[in-house]
């Protein structure tokens, strides 16, 4: 979903135009910059010879030692995936009730968001009972699809409104910024840099995704994963950057932060668009909770003797999914 939301940082760093900065090349550069930290991620995965840092708090435990490791990493990577899961659960409800708006045309019964999210939430009760990350690899598989169609929906549609608009007299799109004020203007910087760090929360789960790859002397797991990297930021980058272009383009500061939610023709290709949303969200949810998973399970086994199994998985994945459910509501 930072597909949908990187544009945002594009407006608020209009801001930072007057230090120097232009938001064009500010997205270009962070881009490149997280592109070069997970190749450092994966160099760092097996740089000691016959151990693999499988989790990144075990990296964080041999740099900072066993106890500070863990307090300095695993709270933030908590923050960043619970953070994201919340988001993708409050973005799913919205895409459900777009398309159920687009589709009814204000013949039905209008439903308050909250229900949305708690259908869209229903579905990762039995998802979550997926042991792995290569158990989820074909909802995976099906969310970057849906990802890589969505955004060039969400491009051509942005860049034909934009166009439309240019032909149309008096039509005025505002490329400033939002905010009057200069506390409202720094506010908005740092929502843009919220939508940076959320566009590419990935670097939290590289090392687990790294961890299912087998690894050998002559064939480390960094080869193939850090090819997987750069054919997936090609990917990120070609979709990032046309939706943020487009949706900047067609709305300027007025676009919503979900661009889909703010396009309504053609009525049934945004209707489809909003549903495919809907299955990359559900694919992403699962990719960021399954370290969330082991963690739970993990203490539970470990801290209070809990037996491994099915029903600890059961217990233990519900009650989050659970409270990722209430979360979004507080």
């Amino acid at each position: 979903m930072g597909i949908l939301h990187i544009y945002i940082y594009m407006i608020q760093s209009k801001f930072l135009q007057g230090l120097g900065h232009g938001g064009d090349r500010d997205v270009v550069r962070d881009h490149t910059v997280h592109t070069v930290a997970d190749g450092g991620e994966l160099e760092m995965h097996e740089m000691i010879p016959g151990k693999r840092f499988d989790r990144y708090h075990e990296l964080g435990q041999h740099a900072f030692g066993d106890r500070l490791g863990l307090w300095i990493i695993v709270p933030q990577q908590l923050i960043v995936e619970v953070g994201t899961d919340i988001v993708y659960m409050v973005t799913g409800g919205q895409c459900l009730r777009k398309f159920h708006d687009i589709v009814c045309r204000g013949r039905c019964k209008d439903i308050r968001l909250t229900y949305w999210i708690i259908i869209f939430g229903s579905v990762h009760f039995p998802l979550s009972q997926f042991p792995n990350f290569n158990s989820i690899s074909a909802v995976s598989a099906a969310a970057a699809v849906m990802s890589l169609t969505y955004s060039m929906i969400a491009f051509v549609t942005s860049v034909v409104k934009g166009a439309e608009e240019a032909t149309v007299a008096g039509a005025v799109v505002d490329y400033g910024l939002r905010a009057n004020t200069t506390s409202g203007r720094v506010f908005g910087v740092l929502n843009g840099l919220g939508a940076v760090a959320f566009a590419y929360a990935g670097h939290n789960v590289v090392l687990e995704i790294q961890a299912t790859i087998p690894s050998t002397p002559e064939k480390p797991s960094k080869k193939p994963m850090w090819l997987g990297v750069v054919v997936a930021y090609a990917i990120v980058a070609l979709c990032y950057f046309c939706v943020a272009f487009a949706g900047y383009y067609a709305f300027g500061n007025s676009v919503e932060p979900n661009v889909l939610i703010s396009l309504d023709k053609p009525r049934w290709l945004i209707a489809a668009a909003n549903l495919m949303v809907v299955v990359h969200v559900v694919g992403s949810y699962q990719v960021y909770a399954m370290p969330v998973f082991d963690m739970i399970e993990t203490v539970l086994v470990m801290k209070h003797k809990f037996t491994p199994g099915i029903r600890l998985r059961l217990i233990a994945r519900s009650a989050y999914v659970g409270e990722s459910h209430a979360m979004h509501a507080a």
